[in-house]
């Protein structure tokens, strides 16, 4: 089993190393360009997030499904995340990072756009749709969209689920001394009871949690920077300095620093917008609009916020704290942002518990979603009449809601390192088919005009 281990934790490394960031930045610079930057409209898409559109078919409100997708990719790689960036390339990450968003902002758009294009709705009456219905009803690559729901499926089961719920209960323990058996029962009992009113409650529940969360953790960045204020120059001037490392370019070529940086701010950004995942654009298909691009618009902006504002924050929080307050280790990154909530006296600690709790508790609900379509496309491939294929997906649909609950309790009270490094290779692959999909249909979207 350590051997298993080591060979998946390989795997991983090597995945989510230069070959995914290549991949995934490749593709967010081509769609920018193709798609004649789909950026200067993003305000004009933020407004549209929160206007309801008349005669829109869908289950949820664009709000919703944006909220949703927020749910499942704010979390702790915005939060924990980007210090391990800092302390692995040092501060020019938080710039890289930056840059990542910036460009991603295209590839969550042409998501979005293909989620609506080539969506269907079941016998049941709702929307269904997502990266498995571009390849199968857009490119007729129906096992490749097969192969996607596999990957999504089994990452789901990892990232958005045990490894979360792993997170928060040994948060609640370490901090409050809460044991995991408890803090597992309890959020088993509230994903269940949001589950049962399936992508509706979920939308709902993530409406009302992510704005919440996310204006304390902003506020408390806030905070944090006014209190730094003497240091925001310099801050800024040491991370643009360590992003191209002025310094160690010989040449005409960058030094191994400037690498070090643009690596693992890259490698954080694109892992935590989850721009060219194929995840957001599953929830994007519930939508309740009649126009592609609108949502695909809507769908973009869940990046700018993501990595563009949050993780923007963060990265200026950490590294200006890190200035003011020379004697915190610049390598410990995975408490960086603790060091940093600290310094706001008494709520502080609480405002990132909490923070981190909901993030990641919403997490949890979203992947639940993108898990559950996956294993619904599944169940009703093969030949049968529609009525045994709505049979299949409903029978699917419960059995998996209720491994899901299992494993949201098992998740939280067991050592899943393993689990981690597998559900990350799981979620570098479903990204493989999702970017066929994006390239192979970029003609289609870019006739339509933003």
């Amino acid at each position: 089993m350590d051997q298993f281990s080591e060979i998946i934790s390989n795997i991983s490394g090597f995945l989510w190393n230069w070959p995914m960031i290549v991949i995934l930045l490749t593709t967010h610079i081509y769609l920018t360009i193709r798609l004649n930057f789909p950026q200067r409209k993003i305000f004009s898409a933020i407004k549209m997030s929160f206007e309801k559109e008349k005669d829109g078919k869908g289950d949820v409100s664009a709000f919703g499904a944006l909220s949703t997708s927020l749910a499942a990719t704010i979390g702790t790689g915005n939060i924990v995340g980007v210090g391990v960036a800092i302390a692995f390339g040092g501060p020019g990450a938080v710039f890289w990072c930056w840059i990542t968003g910036v460009l991603g902002i295209a590839t969550k758009y042409a998501e979005g756009f293909l989620a609506v294009k080539y969506r269907v709705k079941t016998s049941s009456g709702k929307m269904i749709g997502g990266p498995m219905y571009a390849l199968s009803r857009g490119l007729g690559l129906k096992w490749l969209a097969v192969l996607f729901c596999i990957f999504t499926a089994l990452a789901s089961f990892g990232i958005g689920n045990t490894v979360q719920a792993n997170a928060v209960s040994t948060l609640l323990f370490e901090n409050y001394n809460v044991s995991p058996h408890i803090s597992g029962l309890v959020m088993a009992s509230l994903v269940a009871a949001v589950l049962i009113f399936g992508v509706k409650g979920i939308s709902k529940v993530c409406s009302l949690l992510v704005p919440i969360m996310a204006v304390l953790y902003v506020m408390g960045c806030i905070y944090i920077l006014a209190c730094n204020s003497a240091f925001l120059g310099e801050t800024i001037k040491v991370i643009m300095k360590s992003a191209f490392n002025f310094d160690s370019m010989t040449g005409g070529f960058m030094g191994s620093a400037v690498m070090m940086a643009a690596r693992y701010g890259i490698a954080r950004g694109l892992f935590s917008n989850e721009s060219g995942m194929g995840s957001a654009p599953i929830v994007a298909a519930a939508a309740k609009t009649g126009s592609p691009v609108r949502q695909g618009l809507i769908s973009s902006s869940g990046t700018f916020w993501d990595t563009v504002v949050i993780c923007a924050l963060t990265g200026l929080v950490l590294v200006s704290t890190q200035l003011a307050y020379p004697e915190i280790a610049a390598n410990e990154g995975d408490i960086l942002t603790k060091h940093a909530f600290d310094k706001i006296p008494v709520i502080g600690p609480i405002i990132l518990s909490f923070g981190l709790t909901t993030f990641t508790f919403s997490t949890i609900l979203g992947w639940s979603y993108y898990g559950e379509k996956a294993i619904e496309y599944l169940a009703a491939g093969g030949k049968a009449d529609a009525k045994t294929k709505a049979k299949r997906r409903n029978i699917a649909i419960w059995n998996y809601r209720i491994v899901w609950v299992l494993l949201i309790y098992i998740g939280s009270i067991v050592s899943i390192k393993l689990v981690f490094d597998f559900a990350d290779c799981m979620n570098a692959l479903m990204a493989l088919p999702n970017i066929v999909a994006l390239i192979g249909l970029s003609g289609v979207i870019a006739k339509e005009k933003l």
